[in-house]
């Protein structure tokens, strides 16, 4: 078993500082120490688990952060012979536009790298059927490829999918497992076909979630455990040794995309519920409750059953000086809240700097 990978996001934080020094198109050829050691890292593992397989000819699909680690671990185990990610979009101060971060590291590696709106155009069907590619991988690229893409590889397209399938099907598995307060989570390699999340599973891991697991640390686990896996699937289904299974008819449940407005705290709701809404949105979009016209978004936060002060008060006070916050049942102590345009900070820091006495009622 390939060892598990650790750490490679400083590589796309590096990858993401390139890219906006050079005004959003993508890095030079020239990287930082940081990334040569992150990249010597990766060699480090892949080389103690040698497995005599000839290279497979691989094209890449994937355009989120979370994809990085499986195009870096491809790159030193396969020919990744283009890299396909959607096309920059605004993002940050003064709304630049900006590569993805598969983008970044495909670029700063000399890889061919391909920006389609779309895959149901006949120009893309026609360049994918030159590439003589032996495989295709997706990992959270973002657009639904049509069945002549599909078809095209001599082995198909796989995907990395960050759950275990069939639960969490769809766009947002990784904040839906956390919100549901799912006790377990996982990865999926899936042979693709032209449904959601619907194709044979060739291999699955789980991984445990508890009390603390947030929506940003499982993300960066599954991400290194699915760049495990992916190269294990790839492995077997070269070498013939991998028979993919049918994903069980029960079980199923669909993650949608998350919107912003999930993130609104409702304090009747139980303390259980709520601190998993936190962990499930944190970092990102995060939970968020009002005190007047401030928006507090709240980054982390913990149940607490039986709490000190103001018994009997309404859903959304503040019951003591830890803030402390009465729910529908049990209340919520929030350790690490945010406002706006501010840094993140323990609830004890931000207390002194936005005071919220007890008794005050947050919306």
């Amino acid at each position: 078993m390939i060892g598990t990978l650790r750490n490679s996001f400083p590589v796309k934080r590096e990858a993401e500082k390139i890219a906006e020094a050079k005004g959003g198109e993508g890095p030079s050829s020239s990287l930082s120490p940081l990334f040569w050691k992150e990249k010597n890292i990766l060699q480090s593992v892949l080389a103690s688990s040698p497995t005599g397989q000839v290279p497979l000819r691989v094209v890449f699909m994937g355009t989120s952060d979370f994809a990085v680690p499986a195009l870096m671990a491809l790159t030193e185990r396969h020919q990744v012979i283009c890299v396909y990610t959607q096309p920059p979009r605004p993002a940050g101060r003064g709304a630049r536009e900006r590569h993805s971060p598969v983008y970044a590291i495909a670029a700063a590696a000399g890889l061919a790298v391909h920006t389609p709106k779309t895959l149901r155009n006949p120009l893309v069907w026609q360049e994918w059927s030159r590439l003589g590619a032996d495989i295709g991988v997706v990992v959270a690229y973002g657009l639904m490829l049509p069945e002549s893409v599909l078809a095209a590889p001599r082995l198909g397209c796989v995907n990395v999918h960050a759950s275990l399938l069939p639960r969490w099907r769809g766009a947002a598995p990784i904040h839906r497992a956390v919100m549901a307060g799912d006790r377990t989570s996982g990865v999926t390699i899936m042979q693709m076909d032209a449904d959601l999340d619907t194709g044979p599973i060739l291999l699955a891991d789980e991984v445990p979630l508890s009390d603390g697991t947030t929506t940003g640390g499982l993300h960066d686990t599954l991400a290194h455990q699915g760049a495990d896996l992916l190269l294990q699937a790839l492995d077997g289904l070269a070498a013939g040794t991998l028979v993919p299974r049918s994903q069980p008819a029960e079980g199923v449940t669909y993650a949608k995309k998350i919107t912003d407005s999930e993130g609104r705290i409702d304090w009747t709701l139980p303390a259980e519920t709520l601190a998993a809404l936190v962990r499930g949105l944190s970092p990102w979009p995060g939970a968020f409750c009002n005190h007047g016209e401030t928006r507090l978004k709240v980054l982390m936060a913990a149940e607490v059953a039986e709490a000190d002060g103001l018994p009997g008060a309404a859903p959304g006070t503040v019951r003591d000086d830890r803030l402390t916050v009465t729910c529908g049942v049990g209340a919520l102590r929030l350790t690490q809240v945010q406002r706006p345009g501010k840094a993140v900070l323990p609830a004890g820091l931000f207390l002194r700097g936005y005071p919220l006495e007890r008794g005050t009622v947050l919306a």
